[in-house]
């Protein structure tokens, strides 16, 4: 069968099957079509995207984890499955010699699982059969992206995948917070884009939102006042006030004055949300921008980077019946906005301030890197600043990379 074919019967086999039972379906088909494939299962990353963690079969379904050995969550920098769950790509790594090696299996092969430009996980398959040429490892890409796809939708309509990625406890505001969000990256033609919370089990206001549409994409940042579910609450308000206007056809203006309204009449000025709204016209990367608040943006051109100036705003919130005048400037192919919320800018430690310099220090060392890595790079050097101790305050990072209009999807990274 084709590659074309054995895909089209991957999406099918998919769409008929019970959300919770999507693996399952999987693997069996591939067991059949390709009878070189032992065992599968499917990991995803967890709320840090540190590890990958194992969906476990089900009590009464057989566990057969590649290698035969009780589930394990899985590295992603360093190990074979965490590089093609950056990459994008297919890795093949030879089975170990030895007890743990998998019955009849001369290798695993990970397949990353996307959706959109968004990382899901990645398909651990054990196989036998020798080595995988690249028409085969690019017919199991196409199998990865169409079950990526299926799994994306699936995901809403069962909390089994929601499940396996945790490694610990959400606390209820981080449930909240993390249910908000539109995905975690997206690309398209021109663009790619994606988002990052910390502390991602315990995340209190800080949000991301966006909306790709056929001529522009709306992006906005939250920095909300408070800790705890009060923050989350009052994040949720604003959240959904900006997306009632924004999907009622409002430009950017109306929607963070509606918002602003509807945050005042329930808070009475007495709690507030600092917040970029955004809209990139795709045809000529116009950015159409109110700056609400402390969220910054830090454009890398080059290797230059430097701080978009922007007019500060009143909060949303603060005031009643507060207008909001749109900013402008323009993106030039090859341009990239990182976008963070105060709780990376001004994070203090033992070792002081983690301060613009460091962040635009990040933002340079990060310019070899896809987009979807930088959000997760830059926390990752504010945790070091912190000596490896959790955050005192939430952060969110959010990193645009344009390559104008007409430009097809980025490439995955070497």
């Amino acid at each position: 069968m084709s590659t074309h074919g054995r895909a089209a019967d991957v999406e099918r086999a998919l769409r008929t099957a019970p959300a919770h039972a999507l693996p399952e379906t999987l693997a069996a088909l591939l067991g059949r079509e390709l009878p070189r494939v032992r065992s599968a299962r499917l990991l995803v990353n967890d709320y840090h995207s540190r590890v990958l963690l194992p969906v476990e079969p089900f009590p009464s379904a057989p566990a057969r984890p590649a290698g035969g050995e009780p589930a394990a969550p899985l590295r992603i920098r360093g190990s074979a499955a965490g590089r093609a769950f950056v990459s994008r790509r297919p890795v093949v790594e030879p089975a170990p010699d030895g007890p743990g090696r998998p019955d009849g299996a001369d290798a695993t092969v990970f397949v990353p699982v996307t959706a959109r430009g968004e990382r899901l996980g990645v398909l651990e398959l054990a196989s036998s059969g020798g080595d995988w040429d690249d028409a085969a490892l690019a017919e199991l890409a196409e199998v990865g992206a169409v079950f990526g796809s299926a799994l994306r939708v699936a995901w809403h309509h069962t909390d089994r995948y929601e499940r396996a990625r945790r490694s610990q406890r959400l606390t209820l505001a981080a449930e909240l917070q993390w249910q908000l969000l539109p995905g975690h990256a997206c690309a398209g033609d021109g663009y790619s884009l994606a988002g990052h919370l910390e502390p991602a089990y315990s995340i209190g206001g800080d949000n991301f939102d966006w909306s790709a549409e056929h001529d522009h994409l709306a992006l906005t940042v939250t920095n909300g006042s408070g800790t705890g579910i009060q923050a989350a609450l009052l994040t949720s308000l604003t959240v959904g006030a900006l997306r009632n206007a924004r999907r009622s056809g409002a430009d950017i203006g109306e929607q963070a004055s509606l918002a602003n309204d509807m945050v005042h009449v329930r808070y009475g000025g007495r709690e507030f949300t600092e917040t970029l709204v955004m809209r990139i016209d795709l045809a000529d990367g116009t950015v159409h921008v109110i700056d609400a608040g402390s969220p910054r943006i830090l454009r890398m051109r080059g290797a230059e980077v430097a701080r978009i100036p922007l007019e500060q705003q009143l909060p949303l919130g603060m005031f009643p019946d507060t207008e909001y005048k749109p900013q402008r400037f323009r993106l030039e192919p090859g341009d990239r906005l990182v976008i963070v919320s105060d709780g990376v800018f001004s994070a203090r430690s033992a070792r002081g301030e983690f301060g613009a310099q460091a962040l635009e220090q990040a933002t340079r060392r990060s310019r070899l890197q896809d987009a979807a890595e930088v959000p997760l790079t830059i926390v990752n050097e504010l945790i070091e600043h912190h000596e490896g101790a959790d955050l005192a305050d939430d952060a969110v990072v959010v990193c645009l990379d344009w390559r104008g209009p007409g430009a097809p999807p980025a490439a995955a990274p070497e």
